[in-house]
């Protein structure tokens, strides 16, 4: 099940430097249905009940992004997955740029 998520009332910090997205047992470069590359992204959302660590993934290469820069997050999706007894949440978003309006990838990210 595909859940939009609400940013407008959380922060986002990056983390961790993006990382292309590899295939588990190829370990090729994954990419989207539009044969961008895929990146992952460490960010830290903050709320007002805290705060959690979340690796989002965006198409297209991601552009001035290094830790500990304040981001804004667009079009953020959570997806549960389950694999045998294993489950959880992984988050795909459209955009991540940093606050001020440069975009940071090549190429929006279509769902």
């Amino acid at each position: 099940m595909r859940l939009p998520i609400d940013t407008q009332h959380l922060s986002f910090i990056v983390a961790s430097a993006p990382e292309p997205v590899l295939d588990f047992e190829s370990k090729a470069p994954r990419t989207d249905t539009d044969g961008r590359p895929l990146f992952a992204v460490s960010v830290v959302a903050l709320g007002s009940e805290g705060a959690d660590i979340l690796t989002v993934k965006v198409a297209g290469e991601p552009r001035g992004i290094t830790q500990g820069l304040p981001v804004r997050v667009a079009g953020l999706l959570g997806t549960t997955w389950q694999m045998g007894d294993r489950h959880g949440v992984s988050f795909r978003a459209e955009v991540i740029e940093p606050l001020g309006g440069a975009t940071t990838t090549k190429a929006s990210a279509t769902s």
